[in-house]
């Protein structure tokens, strides 16, 4: 299979979707690579580095997208490249369609089979693909969120960890996945005081029995999450709904109970934010005042650490990328039930049930499109 990698768009993304080593692995099996130029600068990868790897080099993505059999991505296809697509070709990128209807529109009638990383699973339940870039975003978020505090920045001017005889900030992180753990982890070692909310008791109890000196949990009620809300310097939005767009566990009407200058950062952005005044940001402008309270939505946080993501996105790309070069998609998503799992569109129809419950737009099995 010919496989090509365009170099990202989006604004200030400087991740790239295959690194050198899984570029090696596909030659190796037999494939050819084709790489958009300079598409790896931003992580740290030089065309020469895939040109030893075994892939040739392309000046245009439009070259890319014509010739090659898979497109391998990190971001959502940005319009340009939406309408480079064909019918037949298979797309394989975080989408996250829930809250696009304009992607999710595109996507449909190109004709293309697309597969979203964020809803590939594995057989515990998780999600393979979306947990290492869950891993970095939850790590990231007190380290921006602590920089939105920052009273030129327009937040509260409280530093996470105190001083002696000043106490630390108080972070409150909704959600106690894979983001919020990490999330809780990282501001729990700046020193701040960190309560983690989480509707699953059985999570909670993992939480205690693992965390349980280093950060407190509780259970996620609509009137405890705003007791807490109220107290808290930081806010770290940290919910998931595979697929689904974000519920927002905070209101417009809400932010005037909160402390002046408090943070919010959305890490749920990408399914459309978790705050009902989220809208999503970027690295070159990130935070926005509604109210006194400082929002930092940047839909793209983990391409702020671009080499750790990529290198962290690619060891989990890499085997659901083979299997689908190696295979065809319909053959690989047979013989896997979670790949097929990450088949959101195919042949202009959607084929994930909460993406349609979102946008309104009825979906067919991903069973029934494999006979397509």
């Amino acid at each position: 299979m010919h496989i090509g990698c365009p170099k990202e768009i989006k604004p200030q993304e400087f991740r790239v979707g295959l690194t050198p080593n899984a570029v090696h692995e596909a030659t190796n099996h037999g494939h050819k690579v084709t790489i958009e130029t300079n598409a790896g600068i931003g992580a740290g990868f030089t065309d020469e580095d895939y040109i030893a790897a075994g892939a040739a080099i392309a000046e245009t993505a439009a070259e890319i997208f014509a010739a090659a059999d898979m497109i391998v991505k990190v971001k959502e296809p940005q319009p340009i490249e939406r309408k480079m697509l064909r019918e037949g070709q298979i797309l394989f990128t975080y989408l996250h369609l829930a809250p696009d209807p304009a992607q999710t529109k595109d996507l449909m009638e190109s004709g293309a089979t697309c597969i979203a990383y964020e809803t590939v699973t594995d057989d515990r339940g998780g999600l393979p693909l979306l947990a290492p870039m869950s891993e970095v975003a939850g790590r990231l978020a007190p380290q921006v969120g602590a920089w939105t505090l920052q009273k030129a920045n327009g937040g509260r001017g409280v530093l996470m960890g105190g001083v002696p005889g000043v106490g630390p900030a108080k972070v409150l992180v909704i959600g106690g996945g894979v983001v919020g753990t990490h999330a809780a982890k990282i501001a729990a070692g700046m020193g701040a005081d960190v309560t983690v909310l989480d509707r699953s008791l059985p999570r909670l109890r993992y939480l205690d029995d693992v965390f349980g000196g280093t950060f407190k949990n509780s259970y996620a009620s609509a009137g405890n999450t705003i007791d807490l809300a109220r107290q808290a310097d930081m806010i770290i939005g940290a919910v998931l709904i595979p697929g689904a767009a974000a519920p927002k566990l905070i209101s417009r009407a809400q932010l005037s109970e909160l402390k002046p200058g408090a943070a919010l950062v959305d890490v749920a952005i990408d399914q459309g934010g978790c705050f009902e005044t989220s809208k999503a940001t970027t690295h070159q402008d990130p935070i926005y005042d509604i109210d006194g309270i400082m929002h930092y939505c940047v839909a793209n946080m983990p391409g702020a650490v671009a080499r750790t993501s990529t290198i962290a996105l690619g060891n989990a790309t890499m085997p659901f990328m083979l299997a689908l070069a190696t295979k065809g998609w319909k053959t690989a998503c047979a013989d896997d039930p979670h790949l097929l799992n990450g088949l959101n569109v195919h042949a202009g129809k959607l084929t994930y049930a909460a993406v349609g419950k979102a946008l309104g737009i009825s979906v067919i099995s991903p069973l029934d499109a494999l006979t397509i």
